[in-house]
């Protein structure tokens, strides 16, 4: 019976591969990065991930965490058990809950060079949308609706920004 191919050659050094960046890949496979403080600072390399969550109260399978109603042929409705977890970490639901239930800040903003363009618009031709984009300050040749909605960003976006703006041209 023959060998296999290559079964009798022993091992040669791969001099192309980076010894340092295969470990770091490796390592980042085997420890994933937590993006959520809490559940960083709660995880415990010893234990598998399932028995983290558990521990933390969250839910690893979410088909085992609920209790699912099954019908069976006759009418009658059976309840499937859900495992009673016992919560070792409790702060990190709270935590989870309190952060969950803060109001999202509102980030919308735009930037200087449009603000400066809407302004001028406003300045020089106040409603007029058709001398606004037969304006030469109009580099990007944007249509009257596109220039409308522009400066409807603007109002929505800096509110307070766009009063003082209009108090300012009223004087």
């Amino acid at each position: 019976m023959p060998k296999a191919k290559k079964s009798g050659k022993r091992m040669k050094f791969n001099y192309n591969q980076d010894r340092k960046k295969l470990k770091k890949k490796f390592l980042k496979k085997y420890n994933p990065r937590i993006e959520n403080p809490q559940i960083r600072n709660a995880w415990d390399d010893r234990k598998s991930m399932a028995r983290n969550l558990q521990d933390m109260g969250l839910a690893f399978d979410p088909n085992r965490s609920l209790p699912i109603k099954k019908t069976s042929l006759l009418g009658e409705e059976k309840e499937t058990k859900a495992h009673a977890n016992v919560v070792t970490k409790p702060y990190v639901l709270n935590q989870l809950e309190e952060e969950a239930s803060r109001p999202e800040k509102d980030s919308k903003t735009l930037s200087s060079d449009l603000v400066d363009f809407v302004q001028y618009m406003i300045r020089e031709h106040s409603d007029n949308y058709k001398a606004m984009a037969r304006d030469e300050k109009n580099y990007y040749q944007e249509t009257p609706k596109q220039i409308k909605r522009k400066i409807d960003q603007y109002k929505r976006c800096h509110p307070e920004h766009y009063s003082a703006f209009m108090d300012s041209l009223g004087q």
